[in-house]
């Protein structure tokens, strides 16, 4: 299959070598060439800097790793010619020509996935499976306890915005900057579609942002956001630009127990005050449980897992796993975090609003 990547940051770079490691070599740029970073790796890779002569290569397939706000000049294009789409999310900055995308895609007949990698995780599968009451390897019937209802999550993901990427000043990536579709909110809103990944429909949504930390940013770096759940869970997102050290964590309180999760040994630790069965006749200890990620376990094997699933939705083996309309869903949230810090209010959605929205949902 060919592919054309739009963007060669870190993100772009990331991408290639995963395509390259998964046995896809037949690849085409599309770049800006104003890349802070070496380029030696793709001299023997032909590379365009228009839309209009890199869909001339006929790709199959295009991975928009460009800036935020420069998504849809790439995808809706290459939608109209029958590419499928790879989106890093999110979607786009803003809901605008949202429209345009579904119904190029619509004529083209490709598909779309929505690259939020956090939904690979083997922890978050892990907890999404504990919940369900699937079975898991990790999570066997006889190892399964019970934190009973889940009444309340909470993440915090905190990251000092200069150490991201320390050969290029912060002030003039995308992250930092409004015209690209910058700010915490879009950069770090993997929590807005994993915790709708786990517990379902967001029904009510309010926020504050800021932006008054010393990094001189024209965009909010720091956001604290309440959610209430249509199954009853309420919950907070706490993101910002600022912590040293780093930190993202998730919690979950039952009315019986609690889950924590970690990202940064990607273990899950489970709290049950009832003994666990191991076994007909056996009894566990009651307290904290320990589920670590699988040995050998690191982060770019997230990407690796979402690029061999994307190659697999291509083929039409599986059915993406963040499709087009979570994507949506994901940005109608960012909006609605945007809306409530600058109105001051709530921000609801009723069940029609997430109708649809692999096919004919429009925002």
């Amino acid at each position: 299959m060919k592919f054309l990547i739009a963007g060669f940051g870190s993100i772009g770079r990331r991408h290639f070598r995963n395509l390259l490691a998964l046995g896809e070599c037949d690849i085409v740029f599309l770049r800006s060439q104003r890349s802070t970073l070496p380029d030696d790796e793709i001299a023997d890779f032909p590379v365009e800097t228009e839309i209009s002569a890199a869909l001339a290569h006929h790709p199959d397939a295009v991975i928009i790793a460009n800036p935020t706000a420069l998504h849809l000049d790439v995808a809706i294009p290459a939608a109209e010619q029958g590419c499928h789409l790879f989106i890093e999310k999110p979607v786009s900055h803003s809901l605008a020509r949202i429209d345009e995308l579904q119904a190029a895609l619509a004529r083209g007949g490709g598909k779309a996935f929505t690259a939020f990698q956090f939904r690979f995780h083997p922890g978050l599968q892990c907890i999404k499976d504990y919940l369900n009451f699937a079975l898991t390897p990790a999570l066997s019937p006889g190892e399964r306890g019970s934190i009973g209802c889940p009444l309340s999550v909470r993440v915090h993901w905190g990251e000092y915005l200069p150490d991201w990427h320390p050969w290029e000043d912060y002030r003039q990536s995308y992250s930092a900057r409004a015209d690209l579709g910058g700010g915490v909110v879009l950069t770090l809103c993997h929590p807005l579609d994993y915790l709708r990944w786990i517990f379902g429909e967001v029904r009510s949504l309010w926020a504050f942002t800021s932006c008054d930390s010393d990094l001189g940013l024209e965009v909010e770096d720091t956001a604290e956001i309440g959610l209430r759940f249509e199954n009853g869970v309420i919950g907070s997102v706490h993101l910002d630009y600022v912590q040293r050290p780093p930190g993202h964590r998730l919690e979950i309180i039952g009315t019986e127990g609690t889950i924590c999760w970690d990202n940064a040994d990607g273990a899950v630790q489970v709290y049950s005050p009832h003994p666990r069965h191991l076994s007909p006749g056996e009894r566990g200890e009651i307290g904290w449980q320990n589920y670590p990620v699988p040995e050998g376990f690191e982060r770019n094997d997230l990407f690796l897992a979402e690029m061999d699933h994307f190659l697999r939705v291509m083929c039409d083996e599986v059915e993406p796993r963040a499709t087009l309309g979570d994507g949506i869903w994901s940005q109608k949230l960012v909006q609605g975090v945007y809306d409530s810090a600058r109105e001051g209010r709530l921000i609801t959605w009723g069940t029609e609003a997430t109708s649809g929205l692999d096919g004919d949902f429009l925002p």
